[in-house]
């Protein structure tokens, strides 16, 4: 499989708002040259994106994926905040620029956004 900057020319975000899917989160679709690699469960307010879960799914896992759309969603939202996240997914969050608070969450300030 591809890894690292190799997909980004690839990889496809859709996002799917609350009201379109009737729902009480948006969601983010993840797709790889046109095939479904994963999803993310968040919430959008203005600049601002609450990330509840984003699930890679199993067979494409360990490539970047995750880290991608991070990265893309830095580069729109001037706070991000990640949810409760689980103690195996600290790390990663980390690895990504962001900052625990304490309390379960962690958060990233984009000082550069528009």
């Amino acid at each position: 499989m591809i890894k690292g900057d190799t997909i980004t020319n690839t990889v496809s975000i859709e996002f799917v708002s609350r009201q379109k899917q009737h729902s009480e989160y948006d969601w983010v679709n993840i797709s790889f040259q046109g095939t479904r690699v994963g999803k993310a469960r968040c919430r959008i307010n203005g600049d601002n994106i609450t990330i509840y879960s984003i699930n890679i799914f199993p067979e494409f896992q360990g490539i970047g994926y995750g880290s991608f759309v991070v990265e893309k969603l830095k580069e729109v939202y001037s706070d991000i905040t990640a949810d409760r996240v689980r103690p195996t997914a600290r790390n990663f969050w980390s690895k990504q620029g962001f900052a625990d608070t304490g309390d379960g969450n962690f958060v990233y300030v984009n000082r550069h956004s528009k």
